[in-house]
């Protein structure tokens, strides 16, 4: 057997346990195990591409290995859950950021591309230059540093990124049928690096669920674009299956909030709607001590996780009050929404940190009929989720997206630090409502206080 073909076999296993690791994933239960199938089936890809088919000199890959490993060792262990959707965004740019480097490296080799080689160059420059400054914009929306983390737009925004968009198509059209002119790839370059940053400035934090799961694609996409360039199946397998997975699941949070994707992308959702009509309604200000009698004669308690909650870092006062109320023989749930918090799944990871028995943990479809017999539904931190204007209310730019029924339980406490609006912009009739007792203050204060009024 040639190098060529045990090249291509391992390749294949790599392939394979690339869509186990995916399965896997797609359980909170199994993710665990997902995650290193993946990391095994990877390894086995990188090391058949260094050993076997030794294209490379080892200095400057041993070089960027131990400092690599070094950087991600330190995130890893000090990046603070919150954080963690920035961290991902973060990682799609860094895929992005590989796949435009390498090919503006090939692009620039003695040997003249064919018109199928340029072309596909471009493509990659394309889409792996806009995956990085998206994502860096997504950072900084997340992070909320140079930019605020609604809606940023500008006259004929729509018409710039349009322009710059096709201006990037005849570029690369003309280097696929000119394939010497080289020099293209450098305007190609700045275009799409621009149109990176003027793609995510018009998207608000409502709607980063999506983002990041587009720019995971992207940067699929953009790695196995960059495959074909290398002549590299590993790569051009590995980089479509994160293309295709990312796709599904933006399409998945476009289900969930009811909206297109050209609607999340141009609707610029997340400016701030509110005409102070809000300053004029009664709002019901409870104390935990309130909180605490009426918890301690509830039978069915859903507790609904929201971006407050991650802000607080409360998730572990929140697995403190759900283990008191269940040696109270109270039923406890956990009701998760798909776009709840900054990226999916977001809830699911900082409930798990907090060691939430996973069955405790319901999706939307599974526990929303359950809130008509809940006694309570404790909400802490989430907002445009839990809407009931989305049922109902045309103008407001969360209608028909699908809603946890919090609204139904017999009562209804939030926890939040104030009555401004969610990441959609707008005010929630729900902090109104005569069955709302709303619990102002942070989230880990308020349930640590919420603890010590349980076990009084």
């Amino acid at each position: 057997m040639s190098s060529q073909q045990l090249a291509q076999l391992a390749y294949l296993v790599a392939a394979m346990l690339f869509i186990f690791a995916l399965k896997a994933m797609a359980s909170p239960k199994r993710a665990r195990l997902g995650n290193l199938i993946g990391a095994v089936g990877m390894l086995i890809a990188i090391v058949v591409t260094l050993v076997v088919l030794g294209r490379v000199s080892y200095t400057w890959i041993i070089v960027g290995l131990v400092i690599g490993s070094g950087i991600g060792a330190y995130l890893a262990m000090s990046v603070k859950m919150t954080a963690m959707p920035q961290m991902v965004a973060m990682f799609n740019g860094l895929g992005g950021l590989a796949s435009g480097l390498v090919v503006l490296g090939h692009a620039w080799l003695p040997e003249t591309p064919d018109t199928q080689l340029a072309a596909t160059i471009g493509i990659s420059t394309l889409i792996g230059w806009v995956t990085f400054t998206g994502s860096l914009i997504a950072f900084a929306k997340l992070q909320e540093i140079f930019v605020s983390g609604r809606p940023t737009t500008f006259p004929l925004q729509k018409v710039v990124n349009f322009t710059l968009l096709i201006a990037a198509v005849i570029l690369i059209v003309q280097w696929g049928l000119f394939p010497e002119q080289r020099w293209l790839i450098v305007p190609l370059t700045l275009i799409s690096i621009t149109l990176g940053v003027l793609f995510v400035l018009p998207i608000g934090g409502a709607d980063m669920p999506v983002v990041i799961s587009l720019l995971n694609s992207y940067s699929g996409l953009a790695a196995a674009a960059t495959g074909f360039v290398l002549g590299n199946e590993g790569l051009i397998i590995a980089g479509a299956l994160v293309g295709a997975s990312g796709i599904v699941l933006t399409r998945l949070m476009c289900v969930a909030m009811n909206r297109s994707l050209v609607n999340v992308l141009f609707g610029g959702v997340g400016k701030v709607l509110t005409d102070g009509a809000a300053d004029k309604k009664t709002v019901r200000r409870y104390m935990p001590e309130d909180a605490a009698m009426v918890l301690d004669n509830a039978q069915l308690v859903i507790i609904v996780p929201g971006y407050g909650m991650a802000v607080a870092q409360a998730q572990h006062a929140v697995k403190e009050v759900a283990d008191l109320l269940a040696e109270r023989d109270v039923d406890v749930k956990f009701a998760i929404h798909p776009v709840a918090g900054r990226m999916p799944g977001h809830m699911n990871v900082l409930l798990a940190e907090a060691d939430v028995p996973y069955e405790q943990l319901y999706e939307m479809d599974e526990i929303n009929g359950d809130f008509e017999h809940a006694d309570v539904a404790l909400v802490l931190g989430a907002n445009d989720v839990i809407n009931p204007a989305a049922r109902y209310n045309k103008t407001c730019p969360i209608y028909g997206m699908p809603i946890l029924n919090a609204d139904k339980a017999r009562t209804v406490l939030i926890c939040k630090r104030s009555l401004r609006p969610g990441f959609a912009g707008i005010d929630n009739e729900l902090f109104y409502a005569d069955n709302t007792m709303m619990l102002f203050g942070d989230g880990k204060e308020t349930m640590t206080a919420l603890v010590a009024a349980l076990k009084a």
